[in-house]
């Protein structure tokens, strides 16, 4: 799968990449894993029935037409996904808050981890449909992008972007509170309003993706540790066991972090 970034500089703010599936009847099934991160993740499917459980996701082909749009906005270990049969479809990863420059009150969105009823706009079937049908790959891209660029709500920038700013750079949960003249509480609860997840849980994944980026040029575990704003390799390998289930070096001998996204092909 090839992730694509946006081509448009404004969905580029909001939209991290995305990618297309088109899994042909005859081809053989498609497995892979998936690892935790901070967008708010949205996938369309035509003609296919989905089973979500815990840590598991199954798109099978459907002899009914029809179009299945499901969101994952939160997931703290990884999830196992599996194409059986003729499958097409568009998932978009949005970036932390770009949601929110979309669809009005997406707090009610972030309240759930997930959802299979995705269905913002009137005219959201109708377009993704047309788009999953198109053959052309740079045109099925503009057609994404336009419709989305069409949907960007004028947002002036917000203290919680403050707020993600100060927990990336890893400034403690008490500093950003008296910054910003809140309680602890409160900030907690503003900050898991608009994300999906609390500020604390939030800075672990962060952490986790930057390792993985960031070992492309960085060999050394300890030192990959605190570039990654990590106590110390302990901690690094502590984080990597809950949200990669496996131990720093077994998972970078199985995935290519060279990739622009990573996942685990089985």
């Amino acid at each position: 799968m090839e992730f694509y970034k946006p081509k448009n500089q404004i969905l580029q703010r909001y939209i991290e990449g995305y990618y297309f599936i088109s899994h042909s009847e005859s081809s053989p099934p498609l497995h892979y894993w998936t690892f935790p991160n901070n967008f708010f993740i949205v996938s369309v499917n035509a003609n296919t029935e989905l089973e979500i459980a815990d840590n598991k996701i199954i798109i099978k082909q459907s002899r009914q037409k029809n179009l299945t749009a499901n969101y994952v906005s939160r997931y703290t270990t990884p999830i196992e996904v599996s194409y059986e049969g003729a499958v097409k479809e568009i998932t978009i990863y949005f970036k932390p808050l770009g949601i929110n420059h979309f669809i009005a009150n997406a707090d009610e969105l972030l309240h759930q981890k997930s959802a299979m009823d995705f269905n913002p706009f009137p005219d959201f079937a109708a377009t993704m449909t047309t788009i999953l049908q198109q053959a052309d790959r740079e045109l099925q891209q503009n057609q994404l992008e336009q419709y989305w660029l069409s949907k960007v709500g004028i947002v002036q920038p917000s203290l919680i972007e403050k707020i993600v700013a100060d927990v990336e750079a890893d400034l403690k949960i008490e500093e950003i509170a008296r910054k910003h003249n809140f309680s602890r509480q409160y900030l907690n609860k503003l900050f898991t309003q608009a994300l999906g997840k609390s500020p604390t849980e939030y800075r672990k994944i962060h952490r986790f993706r930057n390792a993985i980026t960031k070992r492309k040029q960085i060999d050394n575990l300890t030192k990959l540790s605190y570039e990654s704003l990590f106590y110390d390799q302990s901690h690094l390998i502590k984080d990597f066991k809950k949200l990669a289930k496996v131990s720093p070096n077994s998972f970078f001998k199985k995935v290519d972090t060279a990739k622009e996204y990573i996942w685990l092909f089985i």
